[in-house]
């Protein structure tokens, strides 16, 4: 990430003096005289540090500094001052100053300690957009995005609710991924459940888990999923889907930090953190009374709001190379975005958010003819979208390709009877085995993993759909599930 710094100073000419020496050292400075300049900067871009002098144009530097403690705890400041008295020194050291320079200041004694202060700070907090671990793609460097890495930041040392807000498709899950793999609970499980998949009448014995002979077909005992999470974090799904009644028997569980089995008569003390997404507005449900308002303010102790794509597109192209680079490694075509392609990318709304950009971004992947994709190859494949609606699917599919539709299938199928030559009498029993899983897994994806959708859309009853899954092994965890 670009060493960028913002520089608070209203004597001109020690700024420049200040500037040149930072750019020298390959640091890129914005430069500002007030205390409202450096707010209106400081709400733009996600500063590196904070170089601020005391006395400005329109008020005391330090006494206004702690609004900006609370809005970018891991920055860190540098104060300048001219007024070299103790007072003014403690006040700088109250705010957790880095370093306080009095004036006049040795300028390169100053620029060491620019750098070992940035340096301390990445030690101590790496920056999420910057280095986002393997299988954790936050892709995104815009304000909008900077904002969400630095509320995941505040939660990684504690065990408090979140609660992730965001339109379908704009990645909650992976949020709680990485609130979980970077957070003090990593060496533990992490378990996603859907809990708006989940029959009412079976929420409790899925959540909690039930004992034998607990009711008709509890043959075994089962563990459910608060238990399968003890040391880890239990990821709560689509909870603006949750029926009335189940919400109840969360909330009560959440408030006692205890569960019992269906069944069962001990108590088991819950030890896993709680992270709840949906894409709902919950507070026009509580109004209407479908969501319980105190579950509500249980979950939503630290609320995190991913912005829809349309509101940071200038996040397209990153995401748009990193979804090729992972088609490439997953076997698709390499490909190359020229600018002119890129451009007609990042101009698009993307109405399915990121989940949508990724699967266009694989169809691309696959259909496109040459290594460099320009904006004539990108153009009439966008217009095989359906109102953006996405129709590409990314799941398991023939061949490792992204069955669209008929032309698509056509060709899908060309290529498996190519690849396969299946003998004569033994074409219908092999293509179904070879077509019937990666379908039932598209329209899942299609659907975001609503079965009741997925077979309305199949032309099935929902129990058929579910005894295929079951013959077709198909697990819950390869299910697609709503971001």
């Amino acid at each position: 990430m670009t060493k960028r710094i913002l520089l608070v100073e209203d004597d001109a000419s020690i700024a420049l003096v200040i500037t040149a020496a930072l750019e020298a050292e390959g640091f890129e400075v914005d430069q500002c005289d007030s205390i409202a300049g450096r707010d209106r900067f400081l709400a733009g871009y996600d500063y590196r540090l904070l170089l601020t002098d005391v006395m400005l144009t329109d008020g005391d530097g330090i006494e206004t500094l702690g609004p900006v403690r609370d809005a970018h705890p891991a920055l860190p400041i540098i104060i300048l001052s001219a007024q070299n008295t103790l007072d003014t020194a403690v006040r700088a050291s109250d705010t957790g100053a880095f370093e306080y320079f009095p004036k006049p200041f040795d300028l390169e004694e100053l620029v060491r300690t620019v750098t070992q202060a940035i340096g301390k700070a990445e030690a101590a907090a790496p920056d999420l957009a910057q280095d986002v671990p393997q299988g954790l793609p936050l892709v995104g460097r815009s304000a909008a995005m900077q904002a969400v890495y630095r509320m995941i930041t505040r939660v990684l040392r504690n065990d408090l609710t979140v609660l992730i807000l965001g339109e379908s498709g704009t990645g909650k899950e992976l949020v709680a991924e990485a609130i979980h793999q970077l957070g003090n609970r990593r060496s533990g499980p992490f378990i996603a459940v859907n809990t708006a998949a989940i029959p009412a009448e079976l929420i409790e014995s899925e959540l909690f888990g039930h004992e034998k002979g607990a009711f008709t077909g509890a043959v075994a005992r089962s563990i459910g999923k608060f238990e399968q999470a003890s040391g880890g974090t239990l990821f709560l799904d689509e909870i603006g889907d949750m029926p009335m009644q189940a919400q109840t028997r969360l909330l009560r569980a959440l408030q006692s930090g205890r569960i019992r089995r269906v069944g069962g008569r001990d108590e088991i003390t819950l030890d896993c953190r709680i992270v709840a997404a949906t894409n709902r507005d919950l507070l026009p449900m509580i109004a209407a009374g479908t969501f319980r308002e105190d579950l509500y303010y249980r979950l939503a102790v630290v609320p995190i709001e991913l912005p829809p794509l349309r509101e940071r597109a200038d996040d397209i192209d990153a995401l748009s190379r990193h979804f090729l680079a992972r088609a490439a490694a997953e076997g698709l075509p390499r490909r190359q975005l020229t600018a002119a392609g890129a451009d007609l990318l990042a101009r698009q709304p993307w109405r399915g958010n990121v989940r949508e950009l990724r699967n266009f971004i694989y169809r691309l992947a696959l259909l496109a003819r040459d290594e460099v994709v320009d904006a004539a190859t990108i153009e009439p494949l966008l217009s095989q979208t359906d109102s953006g609606v996405p129709l590409s699917l990314h799941a398991e599919t023939v061949g490792g390709g992204i069955v669209q539709g008929p032309a698509d299938i056509a060709s899908a199928v060309d290529q498996w009877l190519f690849a396969n030559a299946p003998a004569p009498g033994t074409v219908y029993d092999a293509a179904l085995a070879a077509f019937e899983r990666p379908l039932f897994l598209n329209i899942l994806a299609q659907t975001g993993g609503n079965q009741l959708r997925a077979a309305q859309i199949l032309g099935i009853n929902r129990n058929t759909l579910r005894k295929r899954l079951v013959d077709l092994a198909i697990t819950p965890d390869e299910m697609p599930k709503r971001d």
